[in-house]
């Protein structure tokens, strides 16, 4: 069968693999030069089912109207001005902020990320491929007391998921990662989950996409998607700036800009841009910069080390889908990362990305069959897209190929929202 990839980011990218691997004739096309050129560039970098929980969870809107009209605040509403898509994706969002929605929302995450990381280091021991990965775990670390005793509680919850996590005291955070002594005083103590890991997921990406180009999958990169065609009730072809590209299924892997797309064919994506930004330094002294990857629960930052270089990311801003950078959102990033880690690297030179993380209401990314019978969809991943991929792809290449996936689908398909 000929399967059209939409979409060369790490879900696409993983996708391909997947569905050559399965025997299938692939094709990918992207605006970009290369593939991971957009959300995948500079995200997080890390394989953490460790962030499974929702961000529709009981405590949100009291923190989100705590933060509002705060530009320093790490989530940003955008909700004075009038937009029709965050709008409805919002409403849907608070009805998810229940502890009884959170938790299925939270098993339906895992049972994704779980699968995703196991598919991934299988496809590390069979294909030798590099991209700055370390696989020492990630280590979550609070300040506040109350809420490093909430994580206690829910640590077993999560260990009864299938996620490992193990409490640690101040003094063991700081034995498994010493460079966190500049902000000893002010911890309250740490989650470990010793599975998970981290890496560049750009390099991952595009070494991946030369794997898939060495099976035979063609990438058409510099082309542009102008709409999607139907011939009786099934996609026949997509209409590109270069030309018309036909195939007998197609997966949609267009992160952000799915639900735009997607629109094009009668189909409404509960998907919303939040924007993200990182940074990344070379680490000029060792000792002061992480080697296993952190999260910071108070600033809701994440650390990875890359090889020789460190990279700083986090915040979120629900302003549509523009990737104008803030001067002040991207300083939350480096001031508090300098706090944390001084002396790891010249944060003033640091490089400063942003991009667009596709969020659904309930955190659950959108995977599977839609009303139209060819068109597959493997999107809205929000921040846990690099975490999700290689599960998720690998998912799709079984429906595709008529297979039974290795997960329960139920609540992980478009049905769920019952708009199409």
């Amino acid at each position: 069968m000929k399967v059209l990839v939409l979409g060369a980011g790490v879900v696409g990218v993983t996708s391909a693999w997947y569905l050559a691997k399965a025997g299938h004739e692939v094709v990918v096309v992207d605006r970009q030069p290369g593939a991971g050129l957009e959300t995948s560039f500079a995200n997080g970098g890390q394989i953490s089912p460790c962030h499974a929980e929702p961000w529709a969870n009981p405590s949100t809107p009291k923190t989100a109207l705590k933060w509002m009209g705060r530009e320093d605040a790490p989530l940003a509403f955008r909700w004075q001005r009038w937009d029709p898509w965050l709008w409805a994706w919002g409403a849907r969002f608070l009805l998810n902020c229940t502890a009884s929605r959170a938790s299925i929302n939270t098993d339906r995450t895992l049972r994704v990320a779980i699968y995703s990381r196991a598919c991934l280091q299988s496809l590390r021991a069979e294909t030798g491929i590099e991209y700055d990965q370390k696989t020492q775990g990630i280590l979550h670390v609070y300040r506040d007391p109350q809420s490093f005793q909430h994580a206690v509680g829910a640590a077993e919850m999560m260990t009864g998921m299938g996620l490992e996590r193990q409490v640690k005291s101040v003094e063991e955070s700081l034995a498994l990662e010493p460079a966190l002594d500049a902000a000893h005083k002010e911890l309250a103590g740490g989650i470990f989950t010793p599975g998970d890991e981290s890496g560049d997921a750009h390099r991952f990406t595009q070494n991946l996409a030369a794997l898939c180009a060495q099976k035979g999958v063609v990438f058409h990169y510099g082309t542009t998607i102008l709409g999607l065609e139907m011939d009786g009730g099934r996609m026949v072809s997509v209409a590109t700036d270069k030309g018309r590209l036909r195939a007998d299924a197609f997966v949609m892997s267009l992160g952000s800009w799915s639900p735009k797309l997607a629109r094009h064919v009668g189909l409404t994506l509960p998907i919303y841009p939040a924007k993200g930004y990182s940074a990344t330094l070379p680490v000029t002294d060792p000792t002061k910069a992480p080697t296993i990857a952190i999260t910071d629960d108070e600033h809701k930052l994440v650390f990875s080390r890359l090889g020789d270089r460190l990279r700083c990311a986090g915040t979120a801003e629900l302003a549509g889908w523009n990737l104008n950078m803030s001067a002040v959102r991207a300083s939350i990033v480096t001031t508090h990362s300098r706090a944390l880690f001084p002396g790891a690297g010249d944060f003033d030179k640091a490089q400063i990305w942003c991009g667009l993380r596709p969020v659904t209401p309930d955190s659950v990314p959108i995977l599977g069959r839609t009303r139209i019978d060819n068109l597959f969809l493997n999107t809205g991943h929000g921040t846990l897209g690099w975490t999700m991929s290689c599960g998720s792809g690998r998912v799709l290449a079984d429906l595709i190929s008529n297979r039974p996936p290795d997960i329960d689908m139920t609540g992980l398909g478009l049905d769920r929202f019952a708009l199409s």
